[in-house]
């Protein structure tokens, strides 16, 4: 899965509620940084740049509706001054630099300038692709995931050919496609999930982890798709230039075959295009003649397919891997599993004296095949456990860093990780996990107040008190899955006809 690899020297980052219309109540999103300067007069250009963009982009989309077939040969006059000035204000403003140590306010000196000169090497071919810097970032497992910090100018760029690109696909891509796509976010993919596991005849779970897949998939295949809807040679060749840029690692330089670097801003996008046309696709339509009920959610490269059948299953798998390794891809043996689960695992399981029904993990919680106190099925979805055990470590590096910092400036930090925190983990039928990071926020905090003299006899009922003053309290941010999926999809409601039949776990008439 994606992760941002361009955070700030802290690990851990506030957040600020959503402000995209139609985003779900209680999505958070990163926070940008304040404008410089004068912000009246940058916000007035901004909006004067979407007004111009809107209708030459509103017939780019309307085009990709309405002919399926159509291949644009003819988008590169769409990525002009403003189109670059609004990717460089989108831009995270304190994001790492890239190979050439240039800063997002770097950048703003001059900006002007800048970019008609960035344009203009763009339309006349002279415009080359920096190699993206490598660094990298601990997993949870304790190995490290590599990520390719791009160049501030070639971010610009690829967010600029980005903003046009989206116009196409988001007319290609299917309903059960999340991840990285304009108004849909984590909690949107895990609603799908949990209201077609609650609601629809789902008995087994395909848990498929694709081995790799940002540094594998193949650039031949990635083009071939791409020509499919993007006839235009110039973009073309602007992508190319990005896959084979390379890497640069302790002043040495490699090339880069295959794969697309996490952190570049084009990324994102041609992972969509790659598995819409290897996987989307392809599942889609095998589900339309598949025996019972078949969803699908995926998140980038994260899918979980729910069946009626074991046998359905069983032979999607087979028959997925097939396909998947056709374009240079591989699931992960380990990883990847079919366990049976849903309304009536527990109670099947028990029959046969098997225990509980196993759980798999989707974007930072684990599902849980429970009940409530009535007895009756309720999917619980709660905190991974090396999730929360990776930002309670980062926590306790970060209050060593402030071990001298007043207690004021400590609460103030500490009450902004809590609440980031809770704004992404605080789901219905999490709440003991909340107060488990919550209790284990004060203890790490009591033991750094300590620590900062052996003299220091700092109180649990002190640490009370400033906990009270400090950290938010528990409780739940998001609504229950089937209010906001209901909500957000009407058209389940009622008769929407069967999931293959054109409504997607994941909302959208395809």
């Amino acid at each position: 899965m994606m992760h941002d690899p361009e955070k700030s020297d802290d690990p851990i980052v506030a957040v600020k509620p959503a402000n995209a219309p139609g985003r779900p109540d209680g999505e958070w999103v990163e926070p940008r940084g304040k404008a410089e300067g004068n912000a009246d007069e940058t916000a007035m250009l901004r909006a004067q740049d979407r007004e111009g963009m809107s209708q030459g982009l509103d017939r780019v989309r309307e085009a990709a509706r309405g002919r399926k077939e159509e291949r644009f040969t003819s988008l590169l006059h769409h990525i002009d001054v403003a189109a670059l000035r609004r990717a460089y204000h989108g831009l995270n403003r304190k994001a790492a630099a890239g190979i050439d140590g240039t800063t997002w306010e770097d950048y703003g000196k001059g900006l002007e300038a800048r970019l008609k000169d960035l344009l203009e090497r763009v339309h006349r071919g002279a415009y080359r692709a920096q190699p993206s810097r490598r660094t990298y970032i601990p997993k949870s497992d304790g190995r490290r995931r590599p990520l390719g910090i791009a160049a501030l100018e070639d971010k610009v760029l690829q967010s600029a050919v980005v903003e046009v690109l989206n116009e196409i696909y988001e007319e290609d891509f299917l309903g059960f496609s999340y991840g990285f796509r304009p108004e849909r976010g984590q909690h949107d993919a895990l609603d799908a999930l949990a209201f077609a596991i609650e609601h629809r005849k789902v008995n087994y779970i395909l848990d498929a982890d694709i081995r790799a897949f940002f540094d594998t998939l193949s650039h031949e295949w990635l083009m071939t798709f791409l020509e499919r809807r993007i006839g235009d040679s110039r973009i073309l060749r602007l992508i190319r230039k990005w896959l084979r840029a390379g890497v640069l690692e302790d002043g040495v330089w490699s090339d880069s075959p295959q794969g697309t670097p996490q952190g570049a801003v084009i990324s994102p996008l041609l992972a969509n295009v790659y598995l819409h046309y290897v996987l989307d696709v392809w599942a889609d339509a095998w589900r339309s003649w598949a025996e019972g009920e078949v969803i699908i959610v995926r998140y980038a490269d994260d899918v979980v397919v729910g069946f009626q059948y074991k046998a359905t299953a069983e032979r999607f798998l087979r028959e997925m891997r097939q396909r998947l390794e056709q374009h240079g891809l591989a699931l992960h043996p380990e990883k990847t599993r079919l366990i049976e689960f849903g309304r009536y695992a527990g109670e099947r399981r028990a029959k046969r004296g098997q225990g509980k029904p196993e759980t798999f993990n989707f974007l930072g919680f684990t599902h849980v095949a429970g009940s409530d106190r009535r007895g009756a099925f309720q999917l619980k979805r709660i905190t991974r456990r090396d999730r929360m055990r990776d930002r309670l470590r980062a926590i306790k590096e970060g209050l060593k860093r402030r071990w001298h910092a007043s207690i004021e400036e400590q609460g103030a930090w500490l009450g902004q990780v809590v609440r980031g925190y809770f704004a992404y983990h605080a789901v219905p039928t999490n709440k003991p996990k909340l107060w488990g990071f919550r209790g284990q926020v004060r203890y790490l905090w009591l033991k750094a107040l300590r620590r900062r003299s052996q003299k220091d006899d700092t109180s649990w009922e002190f640490l009370d008190r400033l906990a009270e003053q400090w950290l938010p309290p528990i409780q739940i941010l998001h609504p229950w899955p089937s209010d906001r999926f209901r909500r957000q999809h009407p058209r389940w409601e009622p008769g929407a006809g069967k999931l293959h039949a054109g409504i997607c776990a994941g909302g959208g008439q395809q």
